[in-house]
């Protein structure tokens, strides 16, 4: 089947929207910014998430009360396979996500390295592409006994690392990234 110019520009504004959709999943997860996240999903969406599975709202009820107990996390996206049919897409994307446990008075920080892919079928409505169900398959992950010693800097540089909405600098830096 031949593409026409036309369709094949469609197809590849259709692929970047889900990407930029995947990619305001990673944010919305690591800055803790509840109205980005949710804008992610459909409200009838169902995410099947490790030990959860429900709906967005529930979902970042769930995600933000675990992430409560850790100083920084973040996900980054690796292969990212899109296959479109139609008002529908199934989309498969790798992950890395880090995760940094806070102190606790008996144990020191610690680091949580994982692997996966999220397996999404997404559905495009009023021109917009989000996701309608996920489910995250884990391959490998790695948790640590102790996490990085920040108080010397990076190369003796100091360093203060990323934080959260409102706190994290790209709020203030980024007016197109603020969001809600």
């Amino acid at each position: 089947m031949t593409l026409t110019c036309e369709r094949l520009r469609d197809e590849l504004v259709d692929r970047e929207a889900i990407r930029h959709c995947l990619m305001r999943y990673c944010r919305a997860i690591d800055r803790m910014d509840r109205e980005l996240l949710l804008s992610v999903y459909w409200p009838d969406a169902i995410d099947n998430h490790l030990d959860f599975s429900g709906p967005p709202e529930a979902f970042a009820n769930h995600s933000f009360a675990l992430m409560a107990n850790m100083d920084q996390t973040m996900h980054s996206l690796g292969n990212v396979l899109i296959e479109i049919a139609g008002d529908e897409a199934q989309v498969e994307s790798y992950f890395h996500a880090f995760h940094r446990l806070k102190e606790q008075s008996d144990a020191p920080a610690r680091d949580l390295v994982a692997a996966g892919r999220y397996l999404d079928v997404f559905a495009k409505r009023d021109d917009q592409w989000r996701i309608l169900r996920r489910t995250v398959v884990m391959d490998w992950f790695r948790a640590y006994e102790d996490s990085g010693d920040w108080s010397d800097g990076l190369l003796g540089i100091p360093v203060t690392p990323g934080g959260r909405k409102p706190d994290d600098i790209s709020y203030q830096l980024l007016e197109l990234l603020r969001g809600g």
